[in-house]
């Protein structure tokens, strides 16, 4: 063991880790201390040219026949290891009501359900769930018993260290907060030790398609499938053309002398954010849908090959600054040699992080088929409204109180919401629309018609 880890390590064993929990999380310790030294060149990294991106359009579908054979050695993956506190809620995000009465989850079992119905395969699903969720979901998911086969893994948890000593946290002086699951590029390590991988192998299963539980987007897709499996890729990562909504996460990037990287904000230098933030520099997005080869997963983890970059999240816990060491699903792209890049339409993204979002996919913008969120075609362009709703709307209660039915935002392109502002029954928003309401309240009536309006203060929209 280093001698820059047995501090920490006699800390953590003193403090009653387990010598496993320990050994787990010395890699990741190591990981930010070389990371720490590393000096990003930005002037030397750009995003990735054209022929490194294979374009979604130029895949061909399998046929019926062959895309049974396919889905039966497919397993659906989703990362359930978050909560809904972003929206004011508790107990797993994917538990949250989001489109007609259904909830995350729901969605997901109706998606992995369809496509066993329709060509007979046996798809599994399984959910990597955190020590914050596991509980829930365990209660949440025996109602799909006789559906679907559904499996869980536990992912595993990490000390947070302090931001002065780079020492853990005291278990015994901070029982709640001392720990923290340390992002979804835990998944290969966690989904290894469950011995799930081992099982599904031996089960027959090749492919792993992974998403995250939020993304209502993130489906199976039968030509991406076919793709990988005809040209025998070990890893797939799904990018987006960016857009001015995506001011975070993670894009891919290429150096002069290495493999395409994932390179997530949280590793951008503060005087570059902004570059980062553009569509100037980097044109792609990362979805967070991967697709992996299981056996090829295995070997990397059994040779000691998937080395992650370590992302510090910066935190104040309990009133102290910390930081929790994560890393990035996508961040094992430059671990597989042979990986690929796909571009995927903007429909395979569609994270509901803040009520903004759910604005987005509860309105007219989509249907439902088959658990499959699928763009109203009456939308005349493809790109979605930015919306933008105010703190007034953060929570996910305050958010249903304000909105006695959701708008028509059909032909909308912008909707930004300050202050005290609630809406009627069948409003519908066209254009850019601007709401303030800084005193009082504003009230907009059942059936108003507003296109490219900005309304302020305590007023009727009869009054203008």
């Amino acid at each position: 063991m280093s001698s820059s880890f047995l501090q920490v390590a006699d800390f953590m064993k003193d403090q009653g880790w387990d010598p496993e929990e320990i050994s787990r999380f010395k890699e990741l310790y190591q990981g930010f201390l070389k990371g720490r030294k590393k000096k990003l060149n930005w002037n030397k990294i750009s995003s990735p040219s054209p022929d490194q991106i294979i374009q979604y359009d130029d895949l061909a579908a399998p046929t019926a026949p062959q895309a049974t054979k396919l889905l039966d050695k497919l397993v659906v993956c989703k990362l359930n290891g978050g909560l809904g506190s972003s929206m004011g809620c508790t107990g797993p995000k994917s538990a949250i009501e989001v489109r007609d009465g259904l909830t995350f989850l729901d969605l997901i079992v109706e998606q992995t359900c369809s496509f066993n119905q329709k060509y007979g395969s046996h798809i599994p699903l399984v959910l990597m769930n955190s020590f914050n969720t596991d509980d829930d979901t365990q209660k949440i998911i025996k109602k799909y018993t006789g559906d679907l086969n559904i499996l869980t893994f536990l992912q595993n948890q990490m000390p947070r260290i302090r931001k002065a000593s780079l020492l853990p946290l005291s278990k015994r002086k901070h029982p709640e907060s001392a720990y923290y699951p340390p992002g979804h590029g835990d998944f290969y390590n966690s989904f290894m030790q469950s011995g799930l991988l081992e099982q599904l192998i031996e089960e027959g299963k090749e492919w792993a398609f992974i998403g995250n539980a939020d993304n209502l987007g993130s489906s199976i897709d039968l030509k991406i499938l076919n793709y990988m499996a005809s040209n025998k890729v070990p890893f797939i990562m799904e990018v987006t053309p960016k857009t001015r909504a995506d001011i975070k996460g993670g894009t891919l990037v290429k150096t002069p002398e290495g493999p395409l990287n994932l390179l997530e904000i949280a590793q951008v230098p503060a005087n570059h954010k902004e570059d980062f933030k553009s569509v100037k520099k980097f044109q792609i997005f990362n979805t967070n849908n991967c697709w992996i080869n299981l056996k090829v997963l295995k070997e990397k983890i059994d040779q000691g090959e998937i080395g992650l970059d370590v992302v510090i999240n910066p935190k104040t816990v309990e009133g102290i600054p910390v930081l929790q060491l994560e890393t990035a699903l996508g961040g094992a792209i430059n671990c597989f040699e042979g990986s690929k890049a796909i571009s995927v339409p903007r429909r395979r993204f569609l994270p509901v992080k803040k009520t903004d979002d759910l604005l987005l996919v509860q309105s007219n913008l989509f249907d439902i088929e088959n658990g499959i969120l699928v763009r109203n075609k009456d939308r005349g362009f493809n790109s979605l409204p930015l919306i933008r709703l105010g703190e007034k709307f953060a929570k996910y209660d305050d958010y249903l109180e304000r909105f006695e039915s959701i708008p028509d935002i059909l032909d909308l392109d912008l909707l930004t919401v300050v202050g005290d502002v609630n809406f009627g029954k069948k409003i519908t928003l066209k254009g850019n629309v601007i709401l303030v309401s800084q005193q009082g309240s504003l009230h907009i009536p059942q059936g108003s018609i507003i296109e490219n309006k900005v309304l302020t203060g305590s007023i009727e929209i009869g009054e203008l």
